[in-house]
């Protein structure tokens, strides 16, 4: 058997998606793809005028967005356990009313003060973060949070992400079509740390590859 390389160390160390978190059992194996799901009927067919990464303000409202404020990060990396820099990280989900900011959505009972929407350009180390609202069910679907990857060089990821342990995740037709691979869509969301927030939740995505 070989020594292990600075490299090989270096997979084995990585925060959230190193090999062991992520289901690579080889410690010297490519990382497993994030699995791919549906985009979803509520993909905005334009971008909102406020699209940042703090998705509980609204431009131009004093409110803040109902529910559970929560810091969410993580990092893109590629199989080889590279970050992914220059990445554009996209989210969007209901808020705490259970309401998509879309057209084909109704209306009624929407949170204003809740963007919907936000975008992120991950930095060199390939982390990203957003402000916005731990996911709420609604009629039909277990808590979750949409994500869109676009990175130069690497095919373009869609992806959800789940709460780790919620008792809709057995009944939603979604997360189970991951099959054996769905428990590295959902985390944890925990007390957040000297922050404003409630909650933090950290999803490490890894792209490039299979599906």
């Amino acid at each position: 058997m070989r020594k292990p390389t600075d490299r090989d160390r270096r997979r084995l160390l990585l925060g959230g998606a190193g090999a062991f978190a992520l289901g690579a059992t080889p410690a010297l194996a490519a990382l497993l793809p994030t699995p791919r799901q549906t985009r979803g009927p509520f993909y905005p067919p334009e971008p909102p005028l406020d699209s940042d990464s703090d998705l509980v303000l609204v431009d131009g409202r004093a409110e803040l967005a109902a529910g559970i404020i929560t810091d969410l990060t993580g990092r893109i990396l590629d199989r080889d356990g590279q970050p992914v820099d220059d990445a554009t990280v996209e989210i969007w989900q209901c808020d705490a009313n259970g309401r998509y900011h879309h057209p084909s959505a109704s209306k009624r009972g929407r949170d204003p003060n809740f963007q919907g929407f936000g975008t992120f350009t991950t930095d060199t180390d390939g982390q990203y973060r957003f402000r916005t609202i731990k996911p709420v069910p609604y009629p039909g679907r277990t808590p979750h949070i949409h994500f869109r990857i676009v990175a130069p060089g690497l095919p373009e990821l869609i992806t959800q992400m789940y709460i780790a342990g919620h008792p809709l995740n057995a009944d939603d037709r979604i997360y189970r079509s991951a099959g054996e691979r769905r428990e590295r869509l959902a985390v944890a969301f925990e007390p957040a740390l000297d922050t404003a927030s409630e909650r933090r939740a950290r999803f490490d995505i890894v792209i490039g590859g299979g599906s």
